[in-house]
Formats: C-alpha cells, structure tokens, sequence
C-alpha cells in the first residue's frame, strides 16, 4: 500500500513537470510572434503568470477549488494550505492554474499595460479559474465527483472535463477574446479594408514552443488521471494516444483546410492546428476510442479555421490566435465530450455504477455510441457556464481597466516598443539611440513615467 502511495505521489511530481514545462512552449510560441522590440516584455510577462499565479494559487485559489464544498459553489478549506499535507495534488493542480492565465497573455501581447496585465492574472488566478475547477473537478454542481448517487449529478452524469478543455482552455480563451475586444487591435494590423501581418520575432521560436506544448500536453492530460495504481496508469497511456492523433488529425487538417483557402502551406496554420486539436481532445482524452480521437482533432480544424476568419473580418487582434485554439476548440471539446464518449471508457475513468448498482457507464454514454444525450446536455452546461462566468467576469475587469484608461499603453510607447520603453538599461538606450536616430526624439519622460501618470 505505501508503495502505490509513493508511486501515485511520484505520478503527479512527473505530471506537473510536464505541465509546469509548458510555459516554457508558450513563452517561445509568444516570444516567436510578437515584434522583435517587445520580446523582454512578453518575456518578464511569462515569468510573472508563474510566480504571481503560484503565490495567488497557495494564498486563495487553492481553498476556492478544493476546500470543503459549502453549498456545491465554493471551498471553505486549505487557504493558504493550512491543515493541508497533499502536495503533490497542490503542485499540480497549480501548473494547470498558471496555463489558464497564459492563454491571455499571448492574445494581448505588445499592447495591454502592465497594470492591467497584473489585475486580469490576479482575478483569473484567485477568483476566476478556481471557481470554474470547483463547480466542475471537486464537489460543486457541475462534478462527476460530486457524488455516487444519480439524483445528486448533474444531468445523473456531471460534466466530463477529463483534463481541461473547459476548465482551463476555455476559460482561458473566452477571458483572452473579452480583453483583445476591449483592447483594440496594435498599431498597423488593420486598416479601413485590409489586415497586415505585423513582423513575427521568429519562426524558429514558434515551431520549438508547439513542440515543447505537444511534449507538455502528455503530462497535462495523461497523468490527469491523477494516479498510476490501480489501473490508472493504463487510462493514462490510452489518453496519451487519443491525444497524440487528435492533435496530429487537427495539425493536417488544418494545413490542408489552410491551402485550399489560402493558396500556400502556412506555418501558423501547422502550429495552431497542432494545437487546436490538443486542446479539442483534451477534455475527452480517456473517453473516447481512437477513431473519435481522429474525427474530434479532423473537427476541431475547422472550429480553429473558421475562429480565425471571424476575427480577422471584424478586425479583433490576437497575436498568437489563442481564442480560435483555446476558446473555440475548448468549446468544441466540451460538447465532443458528450458525443465521443463510449461506455467502457468512461467506465475506466469514472466510474461504471452509481452506488444503489445502477449502470451509470451506460446512462453516461456519448450520443455518438447509443446515449441518451444526458451527458451532452450535462457538458452544454458547463458550456454555457465557463462562457456567462469567465465573460461576465472579464468585462468587468477588462471593461474597469478600460474606463480608467489603464488597460492600453499609449501609442508612442507601442511604436517605438515595450522594450524600449520600460526594459532598457541607460547605456541600451543610447545604443538604440546611435543605431536609430528618431529614438533620439523621445524625451526622458516618456522612458521613465516621470512628469505624468506611468502606464506601465
């Protein structure tokens, strides 16, 4: 017994790893599509999601999602992890916290104030995220954990989220859409009847970020299964392969869809169709047989393509398309979830009878394989839930920031670049300054806040 104990904590130390490894893949995905003069800026951005996003996780997120349900809304338990010794599930449960608040990163790059940036990754690390993990992963309304008992789920089912596709994704990319809406587009993207690709850092930083994200995606969706005994290890290696062939199914697809519609191959189309069918399975990566994988990751392209178009025709600037990956295919995820799921595997990775002996593997089964539609009507909820919660929110606090005229920094700043502006040293500026001389214009006042209000 205490060898499983040590193995199942070693599981979740290995899984937060990889998950924790992940920023790194969304720091070089980011790093690579931003202009070459904010790269310290999203840089130090990243660096923060992890620090600020585990200092508010062990303050308050944690007690939030996974204290003592009161009323199936809320935890009562664990802030600041008193009278709490499960620190393996701490350290994981964290990493997927600091995914959701770097989803938003990447969409408002080289635009959003410094001030603003530091609000929305409070509120989604302390209030936003935990609540939605509460209601959908602990105890709350919304959980296949809640209960063994039909009457008390949701539906008789509870919503599957296996690993995040709501939870996390979602969340993140409906809060990235609600701030790039608010934010407006940078300088140069678009004008009165055409869109312009702004100059990209690197290609090379793009393409090694999918990668490193494919590599974490192993992590965030195989070791949710939170445990490698008693069987969980074999879910896990089946939903490390329904990931891997969504995410491959999506990535062709999406190149495909990308030259019929284009003309060329295009590169982003490989990375973030890549991603988009990732982020697809995610929520019913142990649910699902091969050949729904496929199918989820072929559908989840389209979702990506059509994301994408929407955008650019009403002019919505996102720089490394996170609401087409993450809120779209999110959303295409959860009602996958509904349809995909066969009753043997949810059997594994749930549980196959209600406590009175009824066949809840069966009542649960995805409309696809013969359910009767409760687990899809279950999972539209948590839809519609994650879209009134999260954009509720975010206008709030994007809508707040706005008004203040905190969200934006001011257009000289955008021009000449973040970097510039707030993360050079003396002697960088008068190389800048040798090298360019228009930078010569800009006074003292403008680099250091000085003789005004900063929106750094």
């Amino acid at each position: 017994a205490q060898l499983s104990a040590d193995m199942d904590v070693f599981w979740l130390i290995f899984g937060s790893v990889l998950v924790f490894f992940m920023q790194t893949g969304f720091t070089m995905l980011e790093v690579g599509n931003v202009q070459h003069k904010n790269t310290k800026n999203i840089l130090i951005k990243n660096i923060f999601d992890a620090a600020l996003g585990s200092t508010i996780f062990w303050l308050v997120g944690y007690g939030i999602a996974y204290g003592d349900d009161e009323g199936d809304f809320v935890g009562t338990t664990f802030y600041g992890l008193k009278n709490f010794n499960d620190y393996g599930t701490w350290l994981f449960q964290w990493t997927f916290s600091a995914t959701a608040v770097t989803i938003v990163s990447g969409a408002v790059a080289e635009r959003i104030s410094f001030e603003a940036y530091f609000i929305y990754a409070v509120v989604l690390s302390a209030i936003v995220y935990p609540f939605v993990v509460h209601w959908t992963w602990a105890t709350g309304f919304m959980s296949p954990f809640a209960s063994d008992e039909k009457d008390d789920l949701l539906f008789g089912c509870g919503a599957i989220d296996f690993a995040g596709s709501g939870v996390v994704h979602m969340t993140g990319g409906v809060a990235a859409l609600v701030g790039i809406m608010f934010l407006g587009a940078r300088i140069g993207r678009f004008d009165k009847d055409s869109s312009f690709k702004l100059p990209e850092y690197s290609p090379i930083f793009q393409c090694l970020g999918t990668f490193i994200l494919f590599v974490g995606w192993f992590g965030f969706n195989g070791v949710s299964t939170l445990v490698a005994s008693g069987g969980g290890s074999a879910v896990a290696a089946k939903a490390i392969c329904t990931t891997v062939i969504a995410g491959s199914s999506a990535c062709v697809t999406s190149v495909m869809i990308g030259r019929l519609h284009l003309g060329y191959i295009d590169f982003e189309f490989a990375c973030n169709g890549l991603l988009a069918g990732l982020v697809s399975i995610t929520a019913c990566c142990a649910t699902v047989e091969m050949e729904g994988a496929f199918c989820i990751g072929i559908i989840a392209s389209i979702f990506y393509y059509n994301a994408t178009h929407l955008l650019e025709k009403y002019k919505i600037d996102d720089v490394v398309g996170a609401f087409p990956v993450h809120g779209a295919c999110g959303a295409w995820g959860v009602i996958a979830a509904g349809l995909f799921t066969t009753e043997n595997n949810y059997a594994r990775a749930y549980s196959g009878v209600y406590s009175d002996g009824g066949d809840r593997a069966s009542h649960c089964n995805g409309v696809f394989y013969g359910g009767g539609g409760s687990q899809l009507a279950a999972n539209i909820i948590l839809f519609l839930v994650v879209i009134a919660w999260v954009g509720g929110i975010s206008i709030i606090m994007f809508g707040i920031s706005s008004k203040l005229g905190k969200l934006r920094i001011k257009s000289e700043k955008e021009n000449f670049g973040l970097d510039y502006a707030h993360h050079a040293t003396r002697q960088e500026r008068e190389m800048i300054k040798l090298a360019n001389p228009d930078f010569a214009e800009i006074s003292p006042d403008f680099v250091s806040g000085r003789g005004g209000k900063s929106d750094l």
